[in-house]
C-alpha cells in the first residue's frame, strides 16, 4: 500500500517503521508545517491514510481525506463529540473511516476483559467502580479515549453507573476516571473494584507506542 501519514510526531515515525518493515511505501508525510499537501495530487494518489495527531484538529483531517476519496484510519482521541458528524460525512461522501481510541491488540483485549468483568461486578454492589489513566505530559485530552472507552463498556454492562466524569464522583451512579499526566509514560490503564475487603485490579501498561503503531498499519 502507498500510506499518507498525517501527523509525523513520535507516533507518526513509529508508524512509518513498522509500514517500511511490512513492505509498505509512504507516499506523502504530513504535520502542521504543510498541511496545504492535504489538497495535492500526491495526497490523493495514496491508497489509504493513517491519521495521529490532535483533538483540535482530527476531525478536519479525517474530512480531508473523504474529499479526497482516500480511506483513512483515525487513532486521535479527544474529538469523540464530533465523531458521529464524520460518520454521517463518511456514508454521504462513499468514503471509508476505520476509528479507534486504541490499535493495541493488548488493549482490545482489555476491552473484551472489563465489559465480561462489568457483566460480573453487576451482581456484587458492595463493590466501587473507578478508572485511572496516566499518559505523558505532552498528551493534550484528558481522559483518554481508551479510558473513555473503558468507562462506556463498563457502564453498558454493570447496571448502576450511567455516566463518568473527570477526577471527581457527584453520585453514586457516577464512574470517576482520574487522569495523570506523568513523564514520558506511554499510556497505563486501571479499572478498579473496591470494596471494605479487598480490591480487584485490571491493568493494561504499555511499554512503548509500538503496540499502537503496528495496531494501526495491521
Amino acid at each position: 500500500m502507498k500510506i499518507a501519514l498525517i501527523g509525523y510526531g513520535k507516533m507518526g515515525r513509529t508508524i512509518e517503521r513498522f509500514a517500511l518493515e511490512r513492505g509498505h511505501q509512504i507516499a506523502l508525510r504530513i504535520d502542521k508545517d504543510n498541511t496545504d499537501d492535504l489538497q495535492s495530487e500526491a495526497f490523493r494518489r495514496a491508497d489509504v491514510a493513517i491519521e495521529f495527531t490532535g483533538p483540535e484538529t482530527a476531525f478536519d483531517n479525517v474530512k480531508a481525506c473523504f474529499d479526497a476519496q482516500i480511506p483513512v484510519v483515525s487513532g486521535s482521541t479527544g474529538w469523540q463529540n464530533r465523531l458521529e458528524e464524520a460518520r454521517k460525512i463518511c456514508i454521504d461522501t462513499g468514503g471509508a473511516l476505520l476509528y479507534s481510541s486504541n490499535f493495541s491488540v493488548g488493549v482490545n483485549i482489555l476491552f473484551a476483559i472489563n465489559s465480561k468483568l462489568a457483566a460480573i461486578m453487576r451482581h456484587f454492589g458492595d463493590y466501587e467502580a473507578s478508572i485511572t489513566e496516566i499518559h505523558h505530559i505532552h498528551k493534550q485530552d484528558a481522559p483518554s479515549g481508551t479510558a473513555i472507552s473503558l468507562a462506556e463498556g463498563l457502564i453498558d454492562n454493570i447496571g448502576r453507573k450511567t455516566r463518568w466524569k473527570l477526577n471527581h464522583q457527584d453520585a453514586p451512579e457516577d464512574l470517576n476516571i482520574t487522569a495523570i499526566r506523568e513523564n514520558e509514560v506511554p499510556g497505563t490503564h486501571t479499572v478498579t473494584y473496591e470494596s471494605s475487603v479487598d480490591l480487584i485490579e485490571l491493568t493494561h501498561l504499555a511499554k512503548n507506542r509500538d503496540g499502537f503503531a503496528l495496531g494501526a498499519v495491521i
